[in-house]
């Protein structure tokens, strides 16, 4: 295993003995990837944010928007690393929208269960197609469809399937990088070994 699998395991050890559960709303506990270790990977549009992720996911997600380009097809960054102070706030803001933080779990993650904070996943949006960023349409642009088709390639796994196991909403923007063992291992960690 590498040394970023270790950390976030032990993260969620901690988690649990203080009593904090492995999962939350269907979202599982995730520990915040160190800011020392990430890449940018360009600046959101609507914003001019720039998105950073860990430098294996960065530099895939670099090569796959690249492939697609090369197609016709433009995908953007949106969103990647967010520490567990942003989703706080971004967190308590689908609460008041939504009502109540289990209704708000459908669409976005508490605080400390989300995805974002390991710095391998991204949200990501057409460059033809501004209106569908972070928006159910996304699914009907020619960015998601290429995804579909090509993605796994460079690594990429959508996070969210319709009628997933977590119990969370559709996000076909919403994609984790699993190409490499660390990254592997936090979303798709193996089984104990029986003694």
């Amino acid at each position: 295993m590498g040394r970023t699998f270790f950390p976030a395991l032990i993260a969620c050890f901690a988690m649990a003995a203080r009593g904090a559960p492995v999962e939350k709303y269907g979202h599982r506990a995730f520990a915040e990837a160190p800011a020392a270790v990430l890449s940018e990977v360009g600046p959101y549009r609507d914003t001019g944010r720039i998105v950073q992720l860990r430098p294996s996911a960065a530099q895939a997600f670099l090569k796959m928007a690249a492939a697609a380009r090369e197609e016709g097809v433009g995908i953007l960054p949106i969103s990647g690393f967010r520490p567990i102070s942003y989703q706080k706030n971004l967190f308590a803001r689908a609460v008041k929208r939504y009502g109540s933080e289990e209704k708000a779990a459908r669409w976005v993650a508490p605080p400390g269960y989300s995805e974002h904070a390991t710095g391998w996943t991204l949200d990501v949006g057409d460059t033809a197609h501004q209106n569908t960023d972070i928006e159910q349409g996304f699914s009907a642009t020619p960015a998601a469809r290429w995804l579909a088709i090509h993605a796994h390639r460079y690594g990429f796994e959508l996070s969210f399937p319709p009628d997933n196991s977590q119990g969370v909403n559709h996000e076909p923007w919403h994609w984790r990088f699993i190409g490499n063992d660390d990254a592997r291992a936090v979303f798709h960690p193996a089984p104990p070994k029986k003694l």
